[in-house]
This record gives structure tokens, sequence and C-alpha cells, in this order.
């Protein structure tokens, strides 16, 4: 993706104007006869999402003119550009704070993505300028977005278990982190409750293990669901629940995701990143509804519903966070239908411990154009998920609550000092708009970083 343009690369660059009503009656002000002409004969308003190339005397590109809402989201007024402008090199001109500029741009790159691997599509060939001030961490925040998109969009035929390690292992190598995926006996061992949702698959379970950082900083861990295709086991889903759960993999896309941009840009932690990667199938030796399961905490859980795998998978991995010493916790999951039905595919819950913390990452959120919002793991409903002849169940009492009590199932796994936050997001788009195109959608990356940033220094 090729969307970016340094000036020292462009030996002529074409003036991007955004405009809206009362700023273009100031253009046409200084604007030439036939400038005002072309406006006039084009009744081009400056409406939000409209676009206007005004030519120059030899038949080029004098500059283009894009109608945008003063009042809107910055994320978003250039998203409907990659698919409309021309071929060239462009710059932004506005009267936008540096800030919202910077948004624009990350928009506009988000709208410059297309999913080819198996259909060949049309590349915008426009290329926009970034300052050099803002240029690494966009264009790493960018990358990263790609890759959750690019994971969750890719079919569950090309990325299994083997798969989503080589990319793990491939992003350790990248950024000189270590590397060991568990699995066979030791994961069986070890790990019995990623082992017991894995089983019935013929691609084999596995947790996923990165390291990076120098020892001695803050110890910070990643957790993620990287459920590759989830059929619902014996609680089968119907197909139209099943079709989309290739993304089921969602949380595993975002944890990497988040940890390539904590890596690029130098981020002074120890990070650790686990994945536990399976495949929820059909078989013989599936796990079964009441079936009593172990733990790698020694805590016993009842299966009430096969389909709530997640967070018995996500169990044993943030249990060996605790164990091996993170002092916060994100997580990321594709958790319930529960959060869906609350909030919207749009607006991802986030559960924490510390609330003024979480408060602080939903303000973030919300001027960064990547929302978040504050549930909470209200402790009055930890009874809806312990049953009578286990320490706890995947599944409440009640179909009420369900990413509360999902949520507050993950809690227990988690050690008791820990700074611990869990993003149940969709990372999907319904709908195809501006920036946002159908398929797989990075939600609370950019959101969690610059919370981060506000938390960690960054390496000398």
């Amino acid at each position: 993706m090729n969307c970016f343009v340094q000036e020292i690369e462009s030996a002529q660059l074409i003036d991007l104007m955004a405009l809206d009503h009362q700023s273009l009656e100031k253009w046409l002000v200084e604007a030439s006869p036939s400038q005002k002409h072309w406006v006039a004969a084009h009744q081009f308003k400056a409406k939000p999402g409209t676009m206007l190339v005004i030519p120059n005397e030899q038949g080029g590109i004098q500059c283009v003119l894009v109608g945008v809402d003063g009042k809107a989201h910055p994320l978003w007024a250039l998203a409907q550009l990659p698919a409309k402008l021309p071929a060239g090199d462009y710059q932004l001109i506005s009267d936008w704070p540096s800030a919202d500029q910077s948004l624009a741009l990350m928009g506009f790159g988000l709208a410059s993505y297309r999913f080819d691997q198996y259909k060949k599509q049309l590349s915008p060939r426009a290329r926009l300028l970034i300052p050099h001030e803002v240029s690494g961490e966009l264009e790493t925040l960018l990358k990263a977005s790609v890759l959750a998109r690019n994971i969750v969009n890719t079919p569950a035929n090309d990325m299994g278990p083997d798969e989503l390690e080589a990319i793990a292992q491939n992003l350790a190598t990248e950024h000189g982190a270590s590397f060991h995926a568990v699995s066979g006996l030791a994961l069986e061992e070890g790990f019995p409750a990623i082992h017991t949702v894995g089983k019935a698959s013929s691609r084999a379970p596995r947790l996923l293990v990165l390291k990076w950082g120098r020892e001695g900083a803050p110890p910070l861990a990643l957790v993620g669901k990287g459920v590759v295709f989830d059929t619902g086991g014996l609680s089968i889903k119907p197909n139209a629940g099943m079709v989309l759960m290739k993304k089921d993999l969602g949380g595993a896309a975002h944890a990497l995701a988040l940890a390539k941009v904590i890596m690029g840009l130098g981020l002074d932690v120890h990070l650790r990143v686990y994945i536990p990667a399976v495949e929820n199938a059909i078989s013989g030796n599936a796990y079964r509804p009441s079936d009593i399961i172990q733990t790698r905490k020694g805590t016993t859980v009842e299966v009430g519903n096969t389909d709530a795998e997640g967070r018995l998978v996500l169990a044993d991995a943030l249990t060996l966070a605790s164990e091996e010493g993170a002092e916060r916790i994100i997580d990321f999951a594709t958790l319930t239908g529960a959060a869906r039905v609350a909030l919207g595919e749009d607006l991802p819950p986030i559960y924490g411990r510390d609330l003024n913390q979480v408060r602080a990452i939903q303000d973030l959120s919300f001027e960064l154009g990547d929302p978040l919002w504050p549930m909470p793991l209200f402790d009055g409903y930890r009874e809806q998920i312990q049953p009578p002849y286990a320490d706890l169940s995947n599944t409440g009492t009640t179909p009420m609550a369900g990413s509360i009590t999902a949520a507050l199932f993950l809690d227990h796994f988690v050690g008791p000092k820990i700074d611990w936050y869990h993003l149940d997001i969709y990372a999907w788009n319904v709908g195809e708009r501006p920036g946002r195109p159908v398929g797989g959608e990075a939600q609370g990356i950019r959101a969690m970083w610059a919370w981060l940033k506000s938390q960690y220094a960054l390496a000398s």
C-alpha cells in the first residue's frame, strides 16, 4: 500500500484544498476568472463528500477542491478521495490544527486499503504528502491496522494455527523478539483449556508466545483470542452465525498489530504477547456441554456451551501472563454477541479494574475516532457463573449481561494486583463506508497505543 509521499520524493505536488462552504467563498475571492467559472459551471458548493478537479491551462490538474464538514470528526474527512482522485502526488491545504490533519491523513491511508489476495482490485494511485514529524508513527499505525485487517479477512482455509504462528514468528524476527510455540503434550499438560477447545480439529492447537524489550523495563502483556474458525463445537452454530467466524481470531490479529506498533516505535516496556491459536471444530473427541474441564490455574470449569470457547482459551493465556510477572495486561477478543447487542459493531466495550484509566482511554479513543465504551465489572453478577459442581461456568445462568459475565470469567484468571483491560471487539465492518470497507477492521489499536504512550517512555 503506497498512499503517502515524502516531499523530497515528488517534483510537483498538487494542492488538495479542504473547504467548507464558508472557506470556499474565501477561496473564490482570490481565484482566477476561469477557476470561478469552472466552480460555477459544476455547481460545486463544498458539500461534505464532494470533490472538484480544477484544470490548468495545459489540461493537467491545477488543484482539487474537497468539500468537508467542519463539525464532523476529521478522521474520515478525506476518506472518499483514494477511490476518486486522479493519479498524482497531493498535499493537503487546510486551516485545521495539526492533530486534525494527522487524523485526516490516517483516514486517507485507511481508505487506500484493498484486500486483493483473492480478487484483483484497482488500487488507488493518488499519494498524499505526509509531514516528516508525524510520518513514523502514522505509517506504523497504518501498517498495524492493515495487518489486523488482512489477518481477519483471510479465510480459515488459508489462516489456521500454522499460518497464524508464521505471522507471529515473522513479526518477532522483524523486531528482534524471541518467539516460541507450545504444542503437543506440553500444551495438553500445561494449558489444558486451550488443548480441550482445539483438540477436535485436524489442525493442532498451540499457544504462541512472543517476548521483546529490555529486562528491567515495565512488564506489559498483550493477550489475543486466536480462534481461527469457530463452528460453535457440538453446540453448533447455524450457517448464518458461522459464516463470519473466520474473524474469530480478531483478538489475536489486534494483539499482534498493537505489538507491531509497540516494537516498531520503541516503547520502553518488557513486552510479552500470548496468542492461544485453536480451531473450535467437531469430531469424535470434541469437548461436550456439561463437561467439567481443567485450566492452568487449577480452576475447574463446567461447560455450559461449547460456543463459549474464547474465554476458555484466554483463561490459560491470562494465567500464564500473570505467572510471568506482567504488571499490566491488555486482552483483545471477539468474545460475545452480547457486546454487539449492547453497543453495536462500531463501539467495542472496554473493561478495566482502574476506572479512572478506563475513562481516560475512553476520552482518547473518541478524540482519535477509534471509540471505546466503558462497561462495568459488576461484582453482583459473579454468582451467575458459579455452578454447583465446578468452580466456574463458561456461561451465565441468564442470557442477560453476557458481555459482563464473560469479562468477570476472564477477571478470575488475572492476578489480583495486575492492571487489566479487556476489549470485547467485533473486528468487522458490516457495511461499506469511506475508509471502512466491508470486512476485517482494526478497533481500539490506535486508542490503546495513545494511552500506552501516556503511561510509558519511548526507548532512548
